[in-house]
């Protein structure tokens, strides 16, 4: 089943692992948006700078430090996605009790692991 995936936290740079997610993600099929904090280009999939309202989006993968996730709790929670995925490095007890709250699942994973495993 395809699902289509925000990936925050986005990267042109290809050592990084959000680079390595929309690649993935692609590979297997699942439509990908992305925002970085710079415009750039992954797989096809445009880095967007901005918070765009995308519509139908499922899952939303952090790969940005709880810190710099603040500005975008109100918009990840307007996106309305059935799950966050906050990957190694990106834990936020306060943040993932907020998701709950909302009948969001917040799960504490990495993306790449998930894919690999059949179980994203």
């Amino acid at each position: 089943m395809q699902k289509k995936t925000l990936v925050l936290g986005a990267s042109e740079n290809p050592s990084r692992y959000s680079n390595i997610a929309i690649n993935r993600l692609a590979g297997y099929k699942h439509p990908v948006v992305a925002i970085g904090r710079r415009a750039g280009n992954v797989a096809g999939v445009n880095i967007e700078t901005n918070t765009p309202q995308w519509e139908g989006i499922d899952t939303v993968t952090l790969y940005l430090n709880p810190r710099n996730q603040e500005p975008y709790y109100d918009y990840i929670l307007s996106l309305k996605p059935k799950r966050v995925i906050f990957n190694p490095g990106t834990e936020n007890d306060a943040f993932e009790e907020r998701l709950r709250e909302q009948g969001i699942v917040a799960q504490e994973a990495c993306t790449l692991v998930l894919l690999s495993t059949g179980q994203y």
